[in-house]
């Protein structure tokens, strides 16, 4: 990758530039929402459009000089309504998070109710944590997984809905490792006259490839990231049905943003495109496939799942039962040494802190992109558990680390690469 321009300019950001190439190369990126996009991409989110201010939309902008953008724009919205069959689109959100605020702004007024899942049970912070925005403009009570199975307790979520009776419903998970009942989901929401809010950020990619189910014809609302099992440019989206188009739209701008980022549209639209393609279909069928070849490998080690495995592209350790004195944050530090990058998450019943958690998250979708396939995803596995069983030994981790640099040559990124 060449950062030629930028060395001559700045060449200490060219420097963390290449470090962060060869970063990449050289270690297994893990965290489940996070992937390796095309150097199709990563051109399109590098290109001129980010010199381009285009208040507004396609046909209806404030400014001049938008008919590239307006080209840009429409083919992101008519791929995304192509992958997803939703009615009306909006791709100008700038990230997962914010498509979540243009949703309750355009439908809620400060102070309603919202019923999400807890944060520690796998929820997100922007369906009503109280350090996040929707925390602090919102009303929120939520429900949780069943602690026995960890598995969503639909009953026991229609009978909270009934007793609290919010104003919308939140569907969609950031570490919930089972496919959702989004009919259910939709009728417990229509029986308190409430609006659904299914959120698919991490499954978008699952989802358009028909290998995870769709909340799209459930829900009032879906949102999700593009740049998670989609693979296309950072940033956000917004589907809905046609009635509520004109308030989403007014939610986003001038509601919630002024000039979208053009470029990461650009992106969006490329990814998209690539998205369309048979191989994609392909690919999201290895990545739930691998992250179930994992989750085996794992809980053959001895290490606990929660739910007992995965429908997707993730899998979430409990490592309460098997390494009591072990927290999820040793494990990240010690993976991260031989490079292996995942992250400590909370569990359902967390009693220590969610900056110390007793889990860890572990997702597939950048080592499919990369071209692992079940065989070797449970040898990571294997080598994951080494590092949980020998936190503090030198030598297991030094080994280890030896076998992750053969797989991560084994399986190179981009093309181009600088020299390490």
């Amino acid at each position: 990758m060449d950062y030629s321009h930028v060395r001559d300019v700045d060449p200490e950001v060219a420097d963390a530039l290449e470090g962060e190439v060869g970063r990449q190369q050289d270690t297994l990126a893990m965290i489940a929402s996070e992937n390796h996009v095309s150097e199709a991409v990563l051109e399109a989110q590098s290109s001129v459009l980010t010199n381009k201010y285009a208040e507004g939309y396609p046909g209806e902008r404030y400014y001049g000089g938008c008919e590239f953008a307006d080209d840009v724009e429409q083919l992101a919205i008519d791929r995304a309504k192509e992958l997803w069959g939703a009615e009306h689109v909006n791709v100008q959100p700038h990230s997962g998070s914010q498509a979540n605020m243009g949703v309750y702004l355009a439908v809620l007024e400060p102070g309603d109710k919202i019923l999400s899942l807890d944060l520690t049970h796998g929820g997100h912070l922007s369906h009503g944590h109280p350090a996040n925005f929707a925390g602090q403009v919102y009303d929120v009570e939520q429900y949780e997984v069943d602690p026995d199975t960890g598995r969503l307790d639909y009953d026991a979520v229609a009978e909270q809905a009934e007793a609290y009776d919010p104003d919308l419903i939140v569907s969609g998970y950031s570490a919930y490792t089972r496919d959702v009942d989004w009919e259910r989901m939709g009728e417990i929401s229509d029986a308190v006259d409430a609006y659904h809010l299914a959120d698919i950020a991490h499954i978008t990619g699952l989802v358009a490839a028909g290998v995870h189910s769709s909340p799209v014809e459930h829900a009032d609302f879906v949102t999700g990231s593009t740049h998670k099992t989609i693979r296309a440019g950072r940033g956000g989206i917004i589907m809905c049905r046609e009635e509520y188009a004109d308030e989403v739209d007014k939610a986003v701008i001038p509601g919630m943003q002024g000039g979208p980022l053009l470029h990461n549209v650009a992106g969006k639209a490329v990814g998209f495109q690539e998205a369309l393609q048979p191989e994609f279909e392909a690919y999201a069928e290895q990545t739930v496939a691998n992250a179930e070849a994992l989750g085996e490998s794992l809980k053959e080690q001895g290490l606990s799942l929660i739910s007992g495995g995965t429908d997707n592209h993730l899998v979430l350790v409990d490592l309460r039962e098997s390494h009591p004195d072990t927290t999820g944050k040793d494990v990240e530090e010690a993976l991260e040494e031989v490079g292996i990058v995942l992250n400590a998450n909370t569990v359902p019943g967390e009693t220590r802190s969610a900056f110390n958690p007793s889990g860890i998250r572990a997702g597939t979708p950048s080592l499919t992109t990369r071209g692992f396939d079940e065989e070797a995803c449970r040898e990571v596995g294997e080598l994951i558990y080494r590092v949980v069983d020998n936190v503090d030994d030198g030598d297991v981790k030094s080994e280890v680390s030896s076998r992750v640099d053969e797989l991560c040559d084994a399986h190179p990124l981009y093309e181009e690469l600088p020299s390490r």
